[in-house]
């Protein structure tokens, strides 16, 4: 049987298809009434009280009424910080609230048709009229959902190769850019950005929040170097190079054919191993940004109370520091990743990897049928007592 095609309300009239195929990573795309019914669950105040947790990251970034033009202040700030600032000209940006709140968190259920693994975050940003980051670009696809108010943007078309920065500020500003389309944007309207293409996006009243969806995009230098660093543990600390069989030189100062062979066979080998690689990957894309752990839950769990609490009706979702994906073999057994480690499936849990991975939201009539698999009742109690999935409350 062939899988249902992916569908997304957020796309308008578009199929995902449709838009992966013209849009995503090369055309911006404004979709209104993306999310008609959309409201922002957090107030201006609740977001600057989450800018005042320990554990929050947030910025504030003042265009004007700072100590000096775009003046950029870390948080966390305490409430005070607030009453002093200007009636205008700022905003105040916060990362990771899908991670705080799981209203937030679910709008994440709308973009699974692309690989959980590149969704980042959820920043939240509130600007009174004239708040504004000003004019730049981002290294990542984006997804701008009005919240509330409305937010006038100025957009390019087409990625930027070698951006000019204005010199001398906190914040990275385009020295030259030049918008192509203009458009404001109400509650529910979304905006779709690709990969440095430029915008520029000002609050025009007081009641200006905006959702960003952004994407990891990993460096290539990060990646490159998190697998050598991996190689590393990997490889015998005794191990030494040797030549048991060496043959007197004519040239002491050459670097013989022999001795090339055994370093490229002793590099080679790090990378020819596929399912190393795979082993690797996954639990580099699983590792919690800022070194944040899961926190498991005060009161284990025990089998039977799980079991009880999904017949009753109560759904599941990721614990607020969670990541979960996988990798299928060849063999039909599943290797699923979870906070950079590893739970081996067999065949017959293969399904238990999908349903608990790439959703914001686990309803209980989609495990319940599976609840007389002893082995599904053990790992999904595992991964609630060690914080990894905790109860929808919705």
């Amino acid at each position: 049987m062939q899988p249902t095609p992916p569908t997304s309300s957020v796309l308008g009239d578009r199929s995902p298809t449709d838009f992966l195929d013209t849009y995503w990573q090369s055309r911006p795309l404004v979709v209104r009434d993306a999310l008609p019914d959309f409201r922002s669950p957090l107030s201006p105040e609740e977001l600057a009280g989450l800018a005042c947790e320990d554990d929050v990251a947030s910025r504030l970034i003042l265009k004007e009424g700072g100590e000096h033009p775009w003046e950029l202040r870390h948080g966390p700030f305490a409430s005070a910080d607030f009453l002093d600032l200007p009636a205008t000209h700022w905003t105040l940006l916060v990362q990771e609230v899908d991670r705080l709140l799981p209203e937030v968190g679910a709008l994440l259920d709308h973009f699974r048709f692309l690989p959980a693994w590149r969704l980042d975050d959820v920043m939240v940003s509130y600007a009174p009229t004239h708040g504004t980051v000003g004019p730049h670009i981002d290294n990542y696809d984006v997804f701008l959902l009005q919240g509330a108010g409305h937010r006038r943007w100025q957009i390019g078309t087409e990625p930027v190769e070698d951006e000019q920065i204005v010199p001398d500020l906190d914040v990275r500003i385009l020295a030259d850019f030049e918008a192509e389309e203009e458009f404001v944007l109400g509650p529910g309207d979304l905006l779709y950005l690709p990969p440095r293409v430029a915008h520029h996006g000002v609050a025009t009243d007081d009641q200006c929040m905006t959702y960003s969806v952004g994407f990891r995009a990993p460096r290539h230098q990060a990646l490159v170097a998190n697998f050598l660093q991996h190689a590393i543990e990997t490889i015998d600390p005794d191990a030494r190079y040797s030549d048991s069989a060496l043959d007197p030189v004519d040239h002491p100062g050459e670097i013989h054919d022999d001795a090339r062979r055994k370093v490229r066979r002793l590099l080679r080998r790090l990378v020819h191993d596929d399912g190393a690689i795979d082993q690797w990957l996954g639990q580099y894309l699983t590792r919690p940004g800022r070194d944040r752990e899961a926190v498991p839950p005060s009161t284990p769990v025990t089998n039977e109370e799980l079991v009880e609490t999904l017949r009753a009706g109560h759904g599941l979702r990721p614990g607020p520091v969670s990541r979960l994906a996988f990798i299928e073999h060849d063999d039909g057994s599943t290797t699923l990743f979870a906070n950079g480690s590893s739970i081996d499936l067999a065949p017959n849990l293969t399904h238990a990897a999908r349903l608990v991975t790439g959703r914001q939201q686990i309803p209980s009539d989609a495990l319940t049928p599976h609840l007389d698999d002893d082995a599904f009742v053990d790992l999904l109690t595992t991964l609630i007592n060690d914080g990894l999935l905790e109860w929808d409350a919705a």
